[in-house]
């Protein structure tokens, strides 16, 4: 029974998360990799170069922890155009091996000493994330919807 229900909350929530919005946080996702693969692989190296040598391997780390972010995040994102296509169910995208993977923190004592456009990439690798992950807790309940009336009363008003 509960898993009944909890299907029918996955399908509810990705009937809110639609493909123009996934299209959009993907398009994002993959700019935002482009932008940080063009700036760790040249300008980024003269700038880590640059700097103190126990500060630059924190900086080659949250360089990785960048493309960690993204990763996960344009792998959920696939997984929910995924959905979109009738290629996977709701219920398939919310099984825990196709949920958002963590994120690792970032170094809230190195930020400061990095180079600005290093912060920038970092700051916005954590904000896509943060909104993704946003989605993604909509779409993943453990308990089951408290009534199936209004859930599909709630769909139907946001079809009008």
């Amino acid at each position: 029974m509960w898993h009944k229900a909890a299907a029918m909350y996955a399908e509810d929530a990705h009937s809110r998360i639609t493909p123009k919005l996934i299209d959009a946080l993907y398009a994002d996702a993959m700019a935002l990799a482009d932008r940080a693969r063009a700036y760790f692989d040249s300008e980024g190296r003269a700038d880590r170069m640059a700097l103190d040598p126990l500060i630059r391997v924190g900086f080659s780390c949250e360089s990785l922890k960048v493309t960690t972010r993204l990763m996960h995040v344009i792998a959920w994102l696939l997984n929910q155009r995924a959905v979109e296509s009738g290629e996977m169910t709701p219920d398939d995208a919310i099984r825990p091996e196709r949920r958002l993977g963590d994120a690792p923190d970032v170094d809230g004592e190195l930020m400061p000493l990095l180079p600005d456009r290093a912060r920038d990439i970092i700051s916005a690798s954590i904000d896509l994330y943060t909104r993704v992950e946003r989605l993604e807790e909509g779409t993943v309940r453990i308990e089951p919807p408290s009534s199936p009336a209004r859930s599909l009363l709630s769909r139907l008003q946001r079809s009008l």
